[in-house]
């Protein structure tokens, strides 16, 4: 497994982390859903990170690159219950390249036209409809967790349910929801121990503050230190009266309006 992780998960720190977080979520009403990004590919760390899932009978948001799908790959995946209420397999950009030459990493940004944008999301819902089915939810997690305005419209237009970026990305479009997450487990970048558990831990408490706590994975950049993490998360979540796990099924009615916060 990789060791290019934030420094969160190689110190003793933790352990005060856990008790910490254990009275943040204590007997409070709180929805948390889990979003994996970069889905495409079987590898160990998505074999363990599956697993592990599965074991606590958790549910996982999966973020998937159309591009990165085959036939062969999906039929791999679906082992795990491809159909299995754990799991919402959603839409991830499409094919999760940067396309600005200057600023930040953005597939769908300022840079591209509309013609562009509209055929690769397009494609894209159209080849993880057909590759995965029923399965298929259609919720767009950009790249990065940025796109532009103009692609939050076309969205819309396609007919997508809803999007899934971090907390605070602007732009803002109305009538298109936004299941945003809170908490960053694998891409900070920290050096300091100390700095990365006082931010995970505001994240935390801002989540508990909103009624629901989004939490991003990327299987990736896990090695066993991230790994052991994980799983003392989900134990410890999972003891929790208060708390409701969710996928972004859960959020949106059977008429495709969104349901508030708070309600399953």
């Amino acid at each position: 497994m990789k060791d290019n992780v934030s420094s969160l998960y190689h110190q003793p720190l933790m352990e005060a982390f856990y008790t910490e977080l254990q009275q943040i979520v204590a007997e409070k009403p709180l929805q948390v859903f889990f979003r994996a990004d970069d889905i495409g590919k079987i590898d160990d760390n998505f074999t363990v990170m599956m697993e592990m899932f599965r074991q606590y009978r958790l549910p996982l948001c999966l973020a998937v690159v159309p591009q990165w799908m085959t036939a062969e790959r999906w039929r791999g995946m679906s082992r795990f219950g491809a159909s299995d209420g754990l799991w919402c397999w959603h839409q991830h950009g499409y094919c999760h390249e940067n396309h600005e030459k200057v600023g930040k990493n953005n597939e769908f940004g300022e840079s591209r036209s509309e013609t562009e944008v509209r055929k690769e999301l397009k494609a894209g819902y159209d080849r993880l409809a057909t590759l995965l089915g029923d399965a298929f939810y259609p919720v767009f997690t950009p790249p990065w967790n940025r796109c532009s305005r103009m692609t939050l419209n076309v969205l819309q237009e396609i007919g997508y349910h809803a999007v899934s970026r971090s907390i605070g990305v602007q732009p803002e479009v109305k009538g298109l929801p936004d299941f945003q997450v809170n908490v960053d487990l694998h891409t900070a970048k920290e050096k300091d121990g100390q700095q990365a558990v006082e931010r995970l831990l505001g994240d935390c408490r801002q989540g508990v503050r909103m009624g629901r706590l989004g939490i991003m994975l990327h299987h990736q950049r896990m090695n066993n230190h991230a790994v052991y993490f994980l799983e003392r998360l989900l134990q410890i979540l999972s003891r929790q009266s208060g708390i409701t796990f969710c996928t972004y099924r859960d959020f949106i009615d059977e008429q495709g309006c969104l349901k508030p916060v708070g309600i399953g």
